[in-house]
């Protein structure tokens, strides 16, 4: 979906909303007439939330599996895969309800910078998590400095804009080694798909990199060392909502707010959509499989 269609649908949801508000408005102000409530006067919760996110691996799966939770509570859910800095303009300006893929400090610290004071942080949804080159195990290098002329001088990429993608920019100008080497953009699939090829020829491959990923439970992987520290060090995934969510559809702010997991929880529905399953039916089949870890997202409502 382009912005301009995300933008109707941004108006349209609030047009509803709008409507929404006036209509709880009134019915609020009957129910307080009969009761004598004096809380009686508050605006029923829109069941109508768009989430926004990237078509990485990793939102993919937490994305899917938000959504289903939130679904099983009655609402209206859609999903709308964007490009990450749209992702980012969206939620702030109230064109989608929220997202779970900002990932913080490095990663997306431009997009941080430029949107956080339009967003609602709700904190991190996993820890642990790490950008970088990363290298079969079979390859005798170890560190971005000792690289030479290794698979051809090329790095292969994903998505151009992805903060992986800048960090790997950077580095190309910090390591001098690196002067001459090229980064290839393409995408998150054909990344995996290039680095699965090589494997299985034992080929040199050099790709952008991040975990939790499902290819680190797949392929025998290491990060190359980065003494300059381009790539940072660990990271978190961080959820966002847009400004009014939380007085509009309390609920489900509360669960967005609760959601966290872990990067076993994550990397199962991955390897799951990797093998082929739907992501629908991945995050179906792990919601209805943790249960436990699902009422804590969802203890304050129901």
């Amino acid at each position: 979906m382009n912005l301009k269609k995300l933008k109707m649908m941004g108006l349209v949801l609030g047009m509803g909303a709008i409507l929404a508000a006036c209509g709880g408005a009134n019915e609020g102000e009957n129910a307080s007439e009969s009761t004598g409530d004096s809380n009686g006067a508050a605006k029923e919760e829109s069941k109508e939330i768009n989430l926004a996110y990237v078509e990485w691996d990793t939102e993919v799966a937490s994305t899917h599996v938000v959504g289903k939770v939130l679904e099983d509570l009655g609402y209206d859910v859609t999903l709308t895969p964007l490009d990450n800095a749209i992702m980012w303009e969206a939620v702030a300006n109230g064109e989608a309800d929220a997202m779970v893929a900002g990932w913080l400090p490095n990663t997306h610290a431009a997009q941080y910078e430029q949107y956080k004071d339009s967003l609602v942080e709700l904190g991190e949804n996993l820890t642990g998590a790490k950008i970088g080159l990363v290298v079969p195990s079979y390859m005798d290098v170890d560190s971005i400095e000792d690289l030479t002329d290794e698979a051809n001088k090329a790095i292969t990429g994903i998505e151009p804009g992805a903060g992986v993608m800048a960090a790997t920019e950077q580095a190309l100008e910090e390591y001098e080694n690196l002067a001459d080497w090229e980064l290839l953009p393409s995408s998150s699939g054909a990344m995996t798909v290039a680095l699965g090829q090589a494997i299985e020829n034992e080929e040199e491959v050099i790709v952008t990199g991040w975990s939790p990923h499902w290819k680190f439970s797949s392929y025998d992987l290491k990060y190359l060392e980065d003494p300059k520290g381009v790539f940072g060090g660990e990271e978190t995934i961080n959820t966002f909502a847009r400004q009014g969510l939380e007085e509009e559809m309390p609920e489900a702010y509360k669960v967005l707010d609760a959601f966290h997991w872990t990067t076993e929880d994550i990397e199962a529905v991955m390897l799951e959509i990797n093998g082929g399953t739907d992501p629908e039916e991945a995050a179906a089949k792990w919601v209805q499989e943790n249960p436990d870890k699902v009422a804590e997202w969802t203890e304050s409502v129901e």
